[in-house]
Parts: structure tokens; sequence; C-alpha cells
């Protein structure tokens, strides 16, 4: 399974970035989707996670309301809309599945989760 993370870049806070995970699976539809992000000497943070019926979303507080996470299963991708970016969104944003078919997943523990994109750098500026 790879996993390609693309959409991350600079932007200035308030402002919006979409973030998008090409994943590379036979069968998507079997794997929740997760994203986390991390900063330089500090542990995975959870950000959001989708099942694979894109129902029951799952975010962490801090991104409550200004995040959304989706994905389209036709094209084997998820999907992260930011919105409403602070400084402290600053991080490298990482791609995850985790192999579950059930309908709500809301596991928020990085060690759970199977398979890691390589990251993409998303930088908020004040």
């Amino acid at each position: 399974v790879q996993l390609v993370e693309s959409g991350g870049g600079l932007v200035q806070a308030g402002g919006s970035l979409r973030l998008s995970c090409a994943v590379s699976a036979l069968s998507f539809e079997n794997y929740a989707t997760g994203w986390f992000r991390q900063a330089p000497g500090k542990e995975r943070e959870f950000v959001a996670v989708i099942s694979w019926s894109g129902t029951r979303p799952y975010y962490a507080d801090s991104v409550k309301g200004r995040f959304a996470i989706s994905r389209d299963n036709a094209k084997n991708t998820a999907y992260l809309q930011m919105d409403s970016l602070k400084p402290e969104d600053t991080d490298v944003y990482y791609c995850s599945l985790k192999y579950y078919s059930g309908d709500y997943y809301y596991e928020a523990n990085s060690d759970e989760y199977d398979d890691w994109g390589q990251g993409t750098q998303v930088t908020v500026s004040s």
C-alpha cells in the first residue's frame, strides 16, 4: 500500500488549504483513513479520521469546526479541508490507513494505524 499526500504549502492565518491523500490499495473501501500532524521533536498528533462509508467523521477538539475530512472511494483518495488556519496548525501532515470495514472509526492513537504517507508541510504565517 502506498499513500501520497499533496496540497501543503504556506498560507496566512485565516486562510485555507486542502490536502489530498492518494492511496494505491486494492480495497480502499476496507480502510478507515486518518490524518495526523507532527512538529519536530513532538509526538504525532491526531487530527481526524473517517470510516470507509464517509459518515460520522471524528475530529480532534483543536480542529473541530475548522477542518473537514472526506474521501472519494472511486478515486482512492482522501481529503482534509482546512479552513480558518492558525499559526499553531503549522506541522507536517500525514495521511494514514487502518484496515477496518466498520461504519464508525474513532481511534486517535497513531500506533493503531497500519500504513502512512511521507507527509506534506503546512505552514501558517501570522
